[in-house]
Parts: C-alpha cells; structure tokens; sequence
C-alpha cells in the first residue's frame, strides 16, 4: 500500500514537471513529509531535484529532506547550492545530521560551509567530526538535558521551561556532578510526580547505562534496542557526558547494517550502489565477483580431470547441477542464520563449536533426505544401482559439508575481528562447489569403476 502511495507521487510530480505546473508542485512540495520527498527526488534528474528543492519554503524542511537522501543525491544537490544557503540550512538541522551531511563533502566544500555558519554550531559540527562515523561519538547529539543533582524538582521544571526547548530528546534529564560527569538520570515522568522541593540526587536512577564516544555504533543499537530505551548516553574517559544516542538513529544504525550485510552476503560490497552510475556499480562488484571466477576455473579443471569418465558414462554430468546446488543452497542458509545470528547478539562466538555442530547435523539430515531422493530419481531414470548409490552419498556429503563450512567460516572469521559477513556469498558457494564436484567425481569413479 505505501508502496503504490509513493508511485503514485512520483508519477504525479513527473508529470506535472511536464506540464510546467509550478503552483501544484509547489503545493506538493510543501506539504509532502520529507521522507516522502525523498523517495521522489531519487527518481527525479539534478536539475528537476534543484528545482523542486528551491519551491520549498522551510528551512527546517529543506534540511530535514537532505538528511533523508542517500549520499550521491545530498552531495549532488549541495553542490549545485550556493555556500550561504547551504549555510542556513544547515543551522536549522540538528547537529548530528549535519556532521552527517559535512563528513560526505569534499574537504574545500566542507570547510567553506563551516566558515559561513555560525560559531556555535560549527564548533559543535567540528567537535563530532573528530570521532569516526560508525562510533557513538560520530553519531551522537551533543544537545540534551544535563542538570545538576542538587536542583529541586521544581526548578528542573523551570530549567525545561526555559533552557531547554530545542533539545531533541527532553525524556531522559542526565544529572551531572560539579565536573560534568554523568552520576544519574531521570525520565520526564518522575519529575512531575515527585514533591517540587524534592533534590534530583534523591530519586535520580543511579544506575545508568552509557557508551564509550569510540564504542562501535552497532554495539549502541544493541545496548538500546536490549533495555528498552528511548536514548543512551555518551561519555569520555573520565565519565564526562558529551552527548546522546537516540532511538532514531539506532533506527537508522540496524537499518544500514542490515543492508551492508546483506550486500556484502550477497557478494556486491558494502555500499548502496542502487543510485551509482553504471561503471561505479561495475567497478564495485567487480572485485567480489573474482572469487566466484577463481572457483569456476578451479572446478572446470577439477571436471576436465575426469573427462575419460564422463566420456564413458555421459549421464554423470546430469547430477553435477543439482549435487553443487544443494550444498551452495544449506551453505549460504547456514552462513545466513549464523551471521545474522552473531550481528543480533543471539549467536555469542562463546558458543562456537555448539552452533557449528548443530548446523553440521542439520546438513546431515537433510542430505541424507535429499540424497535418498535424488538417488531414487536416478536409479528410475537410469537404472544403474551403482550411480544411484554415487549421487546419493555425494549429496550427503556435499550437503553436510557446506552446512560446516557455511557455519564455520563466519564463526572463525568473527573470532578473529574480522566481519563474518564477507565470508558468505561467493566465497562460501564457491568453495562449496569445488569440494561438491570433486567429491562426486571420487565416488562416482571408485564406485562405478571408470
């Protein structure tokens, strides 16, 4: 339903582009949310997307749709903004996305625009682009609610009222020490019904779970996503708050981690190369590809090996197809479950060996399933007991095997740091159809005689 929504918006907006029809457009453009807006300038050309952008009169909104395009469409329109109107845009996002928007730009670009914004908020942009983008300091807001714990209830109240309007998340009031270190917190509710007179430090919750500004952003979603909580607060070595991580941008976190494992499992890199030119795309998934091109060769000289073989029992290659697309199939299910498994937190390296032997007996079974099966088709197709019995027990094996290996690569390369998402796709399947052929050919030539 959403989906045929924001088609239907697109092709109204193309059409009315067609038709030069500037009061419609710019009636759609300022009242369409800003998430909407994106989905249409992503189908739109850059000068149809410069065009559109100029229609729409808050600046609040302007910035709010630049945060929701991808990085080659907010780059490409940035650039064709003048400096001073990229400026003011800018001042009006909050802070995060706009080190966001800043770290994407060419060094020269960025630093013009940081010159023409206001020093507050520039001081602050430069502050986060200190840390690296995937840490919780390169994803925080440095605006939030800090009171000090000898405050009455009444007077945080006023302090909200008065100091504290813009803050992006007022649910959570972080109280802080003399030194601004972090020693409790407060949620919105306990505040109001509490006695006025009554000091934060006497019902704050001294218990609060923080992050490292250098903890790794996916280890923020997870701390968020497993306490249930609206934000999580950033600290410094000395325990000093310098900002926040809220819900939306651990939305945004498993949203993108999900979709680089997903490509990098897919075989096609990390980035989001939906928007890229062609040669762009080509030249990022070129290198990925390779290891699926080194295993073809492995394989077909593994098969030429046994050309006198198939030469004299032609039907053998009937079952090559089915035996290297089983095992890649329980190969890559079992890559799947275990690297997802290990991103969610319910697959702990701890339990290494308990995992890879249960997918190891899942490959087991259900080879010896399917290998009866396939087997059953030959021996009716062919009538030979002895290749029914070769393509049987090599399905087995072929299926058992890359059940261990689809398990066991991701596991091994999560133990040694290394991300266990690249260990799928071409690798796994590729490896999977080496070890299925040569397998096949050594049962099928001791089995059969040739």
């Amino acid at each position: 339903m959403e989906g045929d929504r924001t088609k239907i918006l697109i092709e109204s907006v193309k059409r009315l582009l067609r038709r030069e029809a500037t009061s419609h457009l710019r009636k759609i453009m300022n009242k369409t949310h800003a998430a909407d807006l994106s989905q249409i300038f992503r189908a739109l050309s850059l000068s149809n997307q410069r065009r559109l952008f100029d229609m729409i009169k808050e600046v609040e909104k302007k910035g709010a749709l630049l945060s929701e395009l991808d990085e080659d469409t907010s780059g490409e329109l940035i650039s064709e903004l003048k400096i001073d109107d990229i400026a003011v845009i800018l001042e009006n996002m909050p802070t995060d996305d706009v080190a966001d928007l800043i770290g994407r730009l060419p060094r020269e670009l960025s630093d013009s625009i940081l010159d023409k914004m206001k020093k507050e908020g520039s001081e602050e942009v430069e502050g986060l682009l200190r840390y690296k983008d995937d840490t919780a300091g390169g994803i925080m807001v440095p605006d939030f609610i800090a009171l000090k714990e000898d405050i009455t209830a009444k007077e945080a109240i006023e302090s909200l009222q008065k100091e504290h309007l813009d803050v992006e998340m007022p649910f959570y009031l972080y109280v802080v020490d003399e030194y601004g270190r972090l020693v409790g917190v407060s949620s919105l509710r306990q505040l109001v019904v509490v006695p006025p007179d009554k000091p934060l430090k006497e019902f704050m919750t001294r218990d609060v779970f923080s992050v490292h500004t250098d903890m790794d952003q996916e280890e923020v979603a997870k701390i968020v996503a497993k306490y249930d909580i609206l934000a999580v607060p950033v600290v410094e070595d000395s325990n000093k708050l310098v900002g926040i991580v809220t819900v939306d941008d651990v939305i945004d976190i498993f949203r993108r981690e999900a979709t680089e494992d997903m490509l990098k499992m897919a075989g096609v890199g990390e980035e989001f190369i939906e928007t890229k030119s062609v040669l762009k795309s080509s030249r990022l998934r070129l290198p990925w590809l390779f290891a699926s091109c080194v295993g073809g060769i492995i394989a077909s000289v593994i098969i030429g090996r046994f050309t006198g073989s198939l030469n004299k029992i032609a039907y053998l290659a009937a079952f090559i197809p089915v035996i290297m697309g089983m095992g890649g199939n329980i190969g890559i299910q079992s890559s799947t479950i275990v690297v997802r498994g290990l991103a969610t937190g319910r697959i702990n390296i701890r339990d290494m060996w308990s995992v890879i032997l249960k997918e190891l007996l899942i490959g087991l079974f259900m080879g010896i399933i399917y290998g009866v099966l396939i087997a059953t088709f030959a021996q009716v197709s062919y009538s030979t007991f002895n290749l029914a019995l070769s393509v049987g027990i090599a399905v087995v094996c072929s299926m058992t095997l890359a059940a261990l290996s689809g398990s066991m690569v991701p596991m091994i390369f999560a133990r040694i740091n290394i991300d266990p998402a690249v260990a799928t796709g071409p690798f796994v399947t590729t490896a999977i159809d080496i070890i299925s052929v040569s397998i096949y050919f050594i049962i099928a030539t001791h089995l059969l005689g040739i």
